[in-house]
């Protein structure tokens, strides 16, 4: 209890006195800030491209691929075959017939609304069942584009980052004009980055015959998927891959939340070490600057261990406070920002907005703690060793 009591009265003698030293304090915290803000913002990139990508995604909801293709892209499927999925036991009864959505994929090149530069943006074609197998997806604006007609709806992202697909307008796709009659939303899933409209068109304007490169299908519940892939993969009929939604979407994001989140961690690193640096040379100044009173309190009783804990914990403190300032300023500032990105396993771009999760900014603070128990440890160990006659003779 003494040992504990000698901590607490040294800490709070430190904490009194920092007005003091307000400039060094201050530089302290607001370059943990620093740090802590790049940490937390460049991470919410990830996470808001994670986000767009994982959201819409359902585990009753299965994509299937033709073997050996890893997107849509690499996929191709015949009528035929589409009507064999459907088929299988599992999929889940839709108003007119089976839940289950045979999807053309398609990239067509839009100028960006922010640079004047272009990008690649996934044209999807579609059949009834594709409004019942993705129950989430709503339209907001206008209506939906009509059956073999030259129509097509945009989702929201996709509206908001490229120029031309405003409601209203007109599209060109094949060399044919199509009109934008509505804009959509999928609870900020990567749908909202693609064009959707009528597959038999497009199909038509591409010169793809009858053929798709995916089919989306509903189950009748998430527990039925391992029954559904088995009978589909021992079909000698067709030659295709189910695999989950949300697993198929999990992975389509590895690689670029992975580069983001390689990239974030190595600047915070960069940056920490001159937050660590900052933190030395200000509780090193600390330390100097109450060489007599450290003395006085040694000589007064006060063990070396309170003493370096005390120093460690103000070293902490201030870090968190930068900490937490870095992360306000990451959440208020970043959080809902809206971007574009490349995927690339479509190499087509998805529309995102940067996300500041709790858990992000749990892991800042953590990172600013670490900062100054690292910056404090030691100044804390000379302030512990100082030899206390010397430290009393100095002016």
């Amino acid at each position: 209890m003494r040992w504990l009591s000698q901590v607490a009265s040294i800490t709070l003698f430190n904490l009194r006195s920092m007005m003091q030293r307000k400039g060094s304090a201050a530089a302290a915290i607001f370059g943990i800030a620093g740090v802590v803000l790049v940490f937390v913002a460049v991470l919410s990139i990830a996470q808001g491209f994670r986000h767009a990508m994982t959201a819409s995604g359902r585990e009753d909801t299965a994509i299937v691929l033709r073997s050996g293709a890893s997107t849509e892209m690499m996929s191709g499927l015949a009528r035929e075959e589409t009507r064999i999925i459907a088929e299988t036991p599992g999929v889940a009864r839709a108003s007119g017939g089976q839940a289950s959505s045979p999807e053309l994929f398609v990239i067509i090149d839009l100028p960006k609304r922010s640079t004047e530069t272009s990008a690649n943006v996934p044209l999807r074609g579609v059949e009834e069942p594709a409004f019942e197998v993705r129950d989430g997806l709503r339209i907001v604006e206008g209506r939906n584009f009509a059956w073999g007609r030259n129509e097509v709806i945009v989702g929201a992202g996709a509206a908001r980052e490229f120029a031309g697909l405003d409601l209203g307008a007109s599209l060109e796709v094949a060399g044919e004009q199509w009109a934008i009659v509505g804009i959509f939303e999928d609870d900020g899933g990567i749908s909202e980055s693609e064009v959707w409209t009528d597959a038999r068109l497009l199909q038509s304007a591409y010169r793809r015959g009858d053929s798709f490169q995916s089919v989306y299908t509903k189950l009748e519940s998430a527990d039925t998927f391992t029954d559904f892939r088995d009978e589909l993969s021992t079909d000698p009929r067709v030659n295709v891959t189910a695999t989950r939604q949300t697993d198929y979407y999990s992975e389509q994001s590895t690689m670029v939340t992975a580069i983001i989140t390689g990239l974030g961690t190595l600047i915070a690193v960069l940056m920490g070490f001159g937050a660590i640096i900052g933190a030395f040379n200000t509780m090193y100044t600390a330390v100097s600057s109450r060489t007599r009173e450290i003395a006085t309190l040694r000589a007064l009783g006060f063990k070396a261990g309170p003493v370096v804990v005390s120093v460690l914990i103000e070293s902490v403190v201030l870090a968190i406070v930068g900490g937490l300032i870095g992360g306000a300023i990451a959440y208020f500032v970043f959080n809902g920002f809206r971007a574009a990105t490349i995927n690339f396993q479509s190499f087509s771009q998805v529309a995102f907005t940067f996300y500041v999760t709790p858990s992000l900014l749990f892991q800042g603070a953590i990172l600013a703690a670490f900062i100054g128990l690292v910056g404090g440890l030691v100044p804390a160990i000379h302030a512990a060793r100082m030899p206390v006659a010397a430290a009393l003779r100095k002016v």
